[in-house]
């Protein structure tokens, strides 16, 4: 089982930046494919962005393509997800999320281990 711990959470203005940090330990990182999902208050946890193992493909929701992006550094066994020109409706709790398998995915039943979830909150 992977553990995971994100990072880089915090309160900023409409347009700004912050990129998101996830630590992996436990298994064999680079075999698993990796995702960023996001939950707002009242709703729904949805999916973000996703990278395969490898880190050559990636798959972005509608809602942040262009602004997010989503890389993974396997020595370091970490994923980001750099945010720039953020929007109030990007407020929410992020998840990172550690895939069955090595193959991108955006189905949250794919991902065996999830975070505890970071804080983003974007004020107008």
């Amino acid at each position: 089982q992977v553990q995971l711990v994100e990072s880089g959470g915090e309160l900023v203005q409409a347009g700004g930046s912050l990129r998101l940090s996830c630590a992996a330990s436990g298994g064999t990182f680079e075999s698993k494919a990796m995702g960023w999902f996001r939950q707002a208050p009242r709703k729904e946890r949805v999916f973000v962005a996703a990278i395969s193992g490898s880190g050559i493909n990636t798959h972005y929701a509608d809602s942040v393509k262009g602004r997010f992006t989503i890389s993974r550094d396997n020595a370091k066994n970490t994923v980001y997800l750099q945010m720039n020109s953020l929007k109030t409706e990007d407020t929410a709790v992020y998840y990172c999320a550690a895939a069955r398998f090595s193959f991108i995915t955006i189905s949250p039943s794919t991902f065996a281990s999830w975070g505890q979830g970071t804080q983003v909150t974007v004020s107008s």
